[in-house]
């Protein structure tokens, strides 16, 4: 099955505007740090949310907004994550009520979403001060700004879109997305604010995106932290017109295609844009006992620290492969596996049957110089198989991260 990707961004599905501004929540004037995302009618809305038990303040303001499943806007901030501060859910509540009442609606159909510095309050007065240049700036147009805005370590605005046809009426599907570092399995440091006017039963699109996000976002590390104020919103507006997706048919197996699809360019995006990488991994694992096993060895992996230091020096040291596979926890016989390294400059096979081969280091050097590095493993345990994205560990990570709040 494969998907038209066309421009848009968030506002690629119609009935959504979106806008991103500087209001002063960062120092840098030159960084936008508030970003708002509007639909034109109500919405239905899903998310998931951090696994981690510090759970940051919009994140629960968020949920409680969600029990309805019915959403018209998201507002998020960055340089600031409203977590661990004595007023954040006050301070969480009173941007929804911000910007409910810039916009014209109740403040329970307003999401929100922060990402910054862990630990301090955030100030609500540029926010306050910033919301009427914020709702002005709404527009078809604005995706970019958005995307922009909701930005830290980002290197790279994370910006896509995919259209596809249910029952013959084109939909449409784009998201944004940050995150840079704190990417870990169970759902990367990551916002990523998804829209779609295609019509969907409230349960339905939760179970969809549950399951997307299983296998995209929690199959993702850049350096073994899990943040406090992951999420991933959501929002179904009906704009195209479709019939609504009110059962498991087909219509519904190319809603959820196209959101892994969409889901999937995300996280190669964000890995690829880790903080300091210089090259994007994919760990693809196939042979697995099980799907959880599959997912294991290909987690463990692609989170090794040595690993990834590996590959950011083109080193073909595959013990390293096996070690994390061994520590997986994953039902494995080690003695039926395969490793091949493979990239854009060919393929190097390093591991057969649980022990080294005869390979040129060379030629290893050269394929793991490429950008986008495969790491594929064959078991012989089995049908299942899993893949999972991350980046190579290098200098400017630790540099990065010694300064991180200044």
């Amino acid at each position: 099955m494969s998907f038209k990707y066309i421009d848009g961004g968030v506002t690629a599905a119609k009935g959504f505007t979106a806008s991103g501004i500087h209001c002063g929540i960062r120092k840098n004037r030159n960084k936008k740090d508030l970003a708002l995302l509007v639909s034109d009618r109500p919405a239905v809305a899903a998310a998931v949310c951090t696994k981690n038990r510090v759970i940051g303040a919009p994140c629960t303001v968020t949920k409680q907004h969600l029990e309805n499943s019915i959403a018209r806007a998201v507002i998020c901030n960055s340089g600031i994550a409203n977590t661990c501060a004595a007023d954040g859910i006050e301070k969480a509540k009173r941007m929804c009520e911000l910007t409910a009442n810039a916009i014209g609606i109740v403040s329970e159909d307003v999401l929100v979403a922060s990402t910054g510095v862990i630990g301090p309050s955030i100030n609500i007065t540029p926010i306050e001060k910033g919301m009427s240049s914020l709702v002005s700036a709404l527009s078809v147009d604005g995706h970019t700004d958005a995307a922009q805005a909701i930005m830290t370590t980002d290197t790279i605005k994370k910006e896509f879109a995919v259209q596809f046809t249910l029952g013959g009426t084109a939909c449409n599907l784009g998201g944004m997305a940050k995150g840079s570092g704190m990417i870990a399995p169970n759902m990367a440091t990551m916002l990523c604010f998804l829209t779609t006017d295609a019509a969907i039963d409230a349960a339905l699109l939760k179970s969809a995106l549950t399951e997307v996000v299983e296998d995209t976002f929690n199959m993702m590390s850049v350096d073994g932290d899990t943040s406090t104020n992951d999420m991933v919103v959501l929002l179904a507006n009906g704009a195209a017109g479709n019939s609504v997706v009110n059962s498991q048919n087909q219509d519904y197996n190319i809603f959820k295609a196209a959101l892994r699809e969409l889901c999937t360019t995300i996280c190669r995006s964000l890995a690829s844009d880790g903080e300091g990488a210089t090259k994007l991994l994919e760990c693809r694992v196939s042979g697995g006992a099980s799907i959880k096993d599959a997912k294991l060895i290909a987690k463990s992996v692609i989170n090794s620290s040595l690993l990834k230091a590996a590959m950011f020096g083109s080193d073909a040291n595959w013990g390293r492969v096996l070690c994390a596979i061994g520590y997986s926890g994953a039902n494995v016989c080690i003695n039926g596996v395969r490793v091949i390294f493979r990239s854009s400059a060919g393929s190097v096979h390093v591991c057969e049957n649980g022990a080294g081969i005869e390979f040129s280091e060379d030629d290893a050097k050269k394929v793991l110089s490429e950008k986008e590095i495969l790491i594929d493993i064959t078991l012989n345990d089995g049908n299942a198989s899993a893949t999972a994205w991350g980046c190579d560990l290098t200098y400017d990570y630790v540099r990065i991260n010694g300064d991180y709040r200044s």
